[in-house]
């Protein structure tokens, strides 16, 4: 009877020790005499020991930071750049069967990777066109890693370190393009002012007393401040519009408002 108990607690302890748990995130791997069985569903499972046993692997997207690397563009210029992976693991069975570390093995193939694809792009290229390299880089490292039952889903370049020589000349050359169009825009606009006057001659010179109108208009905008003192020449076409009973009128009208 005592031998009974003691083989019942046994068998008890043996189940209630057997029993994993395998979260929402994970996926067990379970291995029954070494070799590979089934994956293990999130929820309670039963793994036997002795001839059975398990791993458990996070599914969840995972960021691996590719460490800064010495790099050489197209065009010959060293550079340092970095970048970030994110991937998950779509299956679990080969992510542990297929590679020994994934995490290393992910990172390492993303600096060869990386460096690759700088040295075939000039710097021009690397730094106005970063997007669409990062999207190359993603796409190689996602086609390699696919036997490891790993889904590369982006990766990003973060900083592209140039030489302090290299630095100095991409800012003078970006400073002499804005001078270069600040330059653009003030002689398009300069022939924009050309024109209008050139308009404004032309209605002038064929509207007769207009260019004298506007010099009167012109002497009372000037003359509302006393501490002015005007000198000017009145060249006889002006003189000869007064003899124009509209303009004579017109002066009246402006001497009258004045008052």
């Amino acid at each position: 009877m005592g031998i009974l108990v003691f083989l019942i607690i046994i068998g008890i302890v043996i189940i209630l020790s057997s029993i994993k748990q395998i979260d929402e995130y994970e996926r067990g791997i379970l291995f029954e005499f070494g070799k590979f069985k089934r994956i293990l569903e999130p929820g309670w499972n039963l793994v036997f020991p002795i001839f059975q046993s398990y791993k458990k692997i996070d599914i969840r997207t995972k960021v691996t930071d590719v460490p800064e690397q010495d790099a050489i563009t197209k065009d010959n210029v060293s550079i340092r750049i970095n970048a970030v992976i994110y991937f998950k693991i779509f299956d679990a069975s080969k992510a542990v069967i297929a590679v020994e570390n994934y995490h290393y093995a992910v990172s390492q193939l993303a600096q060869t990777t990386m460096r690759n694809a700088v040295g075939s792009v000039s710097l021009d290229e690397l730094l106005s066109e970063r997007d669409k390299i990062s999207l190359e880089i993603c796409k190689i490292i996602d086609e390699a890693t696919d036997p490891w039952g790993i889904k590369v889903e982006n990766v990003e370049l973060k900083d592209i370190k140039l030489p302090q020589e290299m630095e100095r000349v991409i800012a003078k050359n970006a400073e002499a393009e804005r001078e270069k169009k600040a330059v653009i825009t003030k002689s398009v606009g300069e022939v924009e002012a050309a024109k209008n006057l050139r308009e404004a001659a032309e209605i002038m010179s064929s509207t007769p007393g207009a260019l004298h109108l506007r010099t009167l208009s012109t002497l009372n905008d000037v003359s509302s401040d006393q501490s002015n003192t005007i000198i000017f020449a009145i060249p006889l076409e002006v003189l000869r519009a007064f003899e124009s009973d509209k303009i004579v009128d017109t002066v009246k009208k402006v001497t009258k408002k004045e008052k």
